[in-house]
């Protein structure tokens, strides 16, 4: 098993393996009704709402694939995770009142209610798709490809890098080791999940969160501890001469993080994934109680608000690190937490064996979560929607194992036949690539759907897939019209010429230009830049996914509002929305947006000062921390007034009890401390 894998490492390993597993079985083994089974009997506590909403999120690819960002990119990375509030406050006050008020097994449902059966359908399709190749199925390579890295010995073989890193060793997995481990990890993750149904998921999901911290967390400190300390690492970066990995913002014309992108397209994408995600919210649809749910919710949002410092920061920790003390080597992005774990963990003392649980721990939370989510889909939308209505508890539980079993081999064959064991590239941000081509358009449908009451079921059907169709246009008419086919690395010598001198060998040259004397490049350098437009210089020759989820959202809204003003209407189906079924005035929504604009304009204000170097990136932070606690301690009052004039058991409370249990004001300080981080951290 290598130096690093001893049998204490293997014992603590298959220990934390073999527990997980017996929790899942013995939590499922009770479950006779399709109730049980796909919503955990509606009987869920916060602590597991929150421990599933979190393990189910924060796989492998979290842990891996974003400390590879963190390595390759920066700290710009931590969006993914500071933007993710904001979504799962929309899901927490916005979407799940309504959800849980119609009594939800899938989305979908919600979708048939207020448009009609096409929805319904289009939805079922697109979710199973994405949550079994595009997440189950990279979930398994990741995972699959640490298992090897960690193993060594046998698992993986030394190679000589070619093209720009000539002369540096790179090391890769043996293929054979690499499918073993994928069915492995599809068989064992499959096993407790078809017992069990969610609550042997949700049970395990928490334990798993455990392990996930608890490995995340070492990693992260001995990484510090062997670069120096985080000021050390503060030193380091800052030293970089204008290319430090700490900044939050990049040029909107970065390639994968502008910051044009993150604010807009990745915020709507978080609105999506946290709000109409089902394999998401079916965690929180499985609480016993609404209070509970919204508890989870906003306790998952502070344990995701740890990512950025022990993965992304780690990875930041770890560029420096190995330039430090593996100068030599070449890392691929998605093998630096492996390599990092063989560097700085110790041998002989188990910790090699607990970060290898926890890392796989990850991957099974997220595996079996859609897994679990796939098969209620397929259970609920599909055959008793359409092929036995009449369906028993013990046919609904049947078709969904045997849905789960389709599904793992599915993804299965994905990771071993479509993906690369050895892939270079950031693989976190591809899968959100992928995932992005199908959602735009049920975000509208969803959100257009909840909060507008004129929306028709045409236009919710034409908008889902318009939203298809619109991302493969858009992106390819940008990249061919507007970017005129140039590619990245020519496109980066056109802005930055001058590197041209330091490029001497013919391979290490963009396509456009190998063939050429040092003159013509000169010259065709020049006359891309001449001709360059204003929209390509500023935002680059290929459109960034976020850019493209932007401009699809605004087609597809357009294409609602059309479809929904030429169709007919249907009062029934318009009592489905936000202020009918939560029981609000229109105008507490009215309220609501005011409150989100003048939010907005103030933290636009806030971001310009900082901008100039008026404000202070603390003094800017705090003023946004302020102001958003601020909102959220109205709400919380406006909210405790309510509790108490109910007449309910809130009436014989202290205040102080009443706003330690109000889950507002929780929610305030998650919000809070975000904001606070997206401007101290410019």
């Amino acid at each position: 098993m290598g130096e690093v894998f001893t049998p204490l490492d293997l014992v603590i390993f298959f220990v934390a393996l073999i527990v997980v597993m017996g929790v899942g079985l013995y939590a499922g083994r009770k479950e006779e009704t399709s109730g049980d089974y796909y919503l955990a009997g509606r009987s869920v506590r916060w602590w597991g709402v929150a421990g599933s909403i979190f393990g189910s999120n924060v796989s492998a690819n979290h842990m891996v694939g974003m400390m590879g960002v963190g390595f390759t990119i920066g700290f710009a990375q931590s969006h993914f995770e500071l933007g993710a509030i904001a979504g799962l406050m929309l899901l927490c006050y916005g979407f799940l009142p309504v959800y849980r008020k119609l009594n939800l097994y899938t989305l979908s449902e919600y979708l048939e209610k207020r448009y009609d059966a096409r929805s319904r359908i289009s939805y079922a399709v697109i979710m199973v798709l994405i949550m079994v190749v595009v997440q189950m199925g990279p979930g398994l390579y990741i995972g699959a490809r640490s298992i090897c890295l960690v193993l060594g010995g046998d698992a993986v073989h030394e190679v000589e890098a070619e093209g720009a890193d000539e002369g540096l060793t790179s090391i890769q997995v043996n293929t054979n080791y690499y499918y073993g481990f994928v069915i492995a990890l599809s068989v064992v993750a499959a096993a407790y999940t078809i017992q069990g149904g969610l609550k042997a998921v949700i049970m395990t999901d928490v334990l798993q969160s455990v392990l996930l911290l608890a490995a995340g967390l070492v990693v992260a400190w001995l990484t510090f501890h062997r670069l120096g300390g985080w000021g050390a690492m503060m030193s380091l970066d800052a030293a970089q001469d204008g290319a430090q990995k700490m900044h939050l913002y990049l040029p909107s014309n970065h390639a994968q993080l502008p910051w044009t992108g993150v604010l807009t397209g990745l915020m709507a994408m978080h609105f999506f994934y946290w709000g109409t995600n089902q394999f998401i919210v079916q965690r929180a649809l499985g609480a016993q109680s609404d209070a509970e749910a919204r508890l989870g919710i906003v306790t998952a949002g502070f344990l995701k608000l740890l990512i950025p410092f022990f993965s992304i920061c780690g990875g930041v920790a770890a560029f420096y690190l190995f330039r430090r003390e593996l100068p030599e080597e070449k890392i691929d992005s998605d093998a630096v937490f492996t390599r990092l774990v063989l560097l700085i963990i110790p041998a002989g003392y188990g910790i090699v064996g607990l970060i290898s649980a926890g890392v796989i721990g990850a991957i099974l939370s997220s595996v079996d979560s859609m897994m679990n989510s796939a098969a209620t889909i397929v259970a609920v939308d599909l055959y008793q929607r359409y092929i036995n209505p009449q369906a028993t508890d013990r046919q609904m539980i049947w078709i969904g194992r045997v849905a789960i079993v389709v599904f793992v081999i599915i993804a299965a064959l994905v990771a071993i036949f479509i993906l690369d064991p050895n892939s270079t590239d950031n693989f976190f941000l591809q899968i959100a690539n992928y995932q992005n081509y199908f959602t735009p358009g049920l975000l509208i449908a969803f959100a257009m759907g909840m909060f507008w009451r004129r929306g028709t079921a045409t236009a919710g059907f034409a908008t889902i897939v318009a939203g298809v169709v619109f991302s493969w246009g858009v992106e390819a008419g940008y990249n061919h019209y507007v970017g005129g086919g140039l590619s990245r690395e020519a496109y980066e010598l056109v802005l930055n010429p001058d590197q041209l001198e330091n490029m001497t060998e013919e391979k290490v040259f963009p396509e456009e230009l190998k063939g050429m004397t040092h003159e013509q490049r000169t010259e065709f350098l020049a006359t891309q830049e001449s001709q360059m437009s204003t929209t390509v210089r500023y935002f680059g020759p290929q459109l960034n996914f976020f850019h493209r989820v932007v401009f699809v959202l605004g087609l597809s809204a357009i294409v609602y509002v059309l479809v929904s003003f030429v169709t007919h209407r249907d009062p029934e189906k318009e009592r489905y929305t936000w202020t009918d079924l939560g029981g609000h005035a229109p105008e507490d929504l009215r309220h609501i947006f005011l409150a989100i604009l003048a939010s907005i304009l103030v933290f636009a204000l806030l971001g310009t000062l900082l901008y100039h170097d008026i404000l202070t990136p603390l003094l800017s932070a705090s003023m946004a921390f302020l102001w958003t606690l601020v909102l959220f301690a109205r709400a919380a009052g406006t909210s405790i007034a309510k509790r108490l004039a109910s007449g309910n058991k809130d009436a014989g409370r202290s205040a102080i009890v009443l706003w330690i249990t109000e889950d507002r004001l929780w929610a305030g300080l998650l919000c809070g401390w975000a904001v606070f981080m997206m401007y101290y951290f410019k």
